[in-house]
């Protein structure tokens, strides 16, 4: 995986390629704007469809179905299928989904951190008008 500095120094054009692609293909997997809440959702226990879209505001179904689809594809969650009377269908976090778990923990900090910056930019400027 390429870094984004060589000791100390700007990386070069190889390296820089190396980790464009790299994010790329991170960003290909989980981004957008639901996939990250859909397993964060999932990381409380098996959830139904119907689940889920209560818990996430704001996903329709048509966008939650075309999420869990393309999370399914690339390996981060499970669709059970039980065969009762309804038929019961649950998503499940697999342990793939468990990789993303530094990812989450630094963005989770990073977006709680750039809020504050944000709110306090806010009030100075405030401070500033009055």
């Amino acid at each position: 995986m390429a870094k984004l500095k060589v000791n100390g120094s700007a990386p070069s054009a190889v390296q820089c390629k190396e980790t464009l692609k790299s994010i790329a293909d991170a960003l290909y997997a989980i981004g957008g704007k639901w996939k990250l809440r859909i397993i964060v959702a999932l990381k409380e226990g098996n959830k139904r469809f119907n689940d889920l879209q209560r818990v996430i505001d704001g996903i329709s179904a048509k966008v939650l179905s075309a999420e869990l689809k393309e999370l399914e594809i690339n390996g981060f969650i499970k669709r059970n299928v039980y065969s009762t009377t309804p038929v019961v269908i649950e998503y499940e976090l697999t342990d793939y989904a468990d990789t993303l778990s530094g990812v989450l923990g630094s963005l989770s900090e990073w977006g709680a951190m750039h809020k504050e910056k944000i709110k306090r930019a806010m009030r100075k400027k405030a401070e500033l008008n009055a």
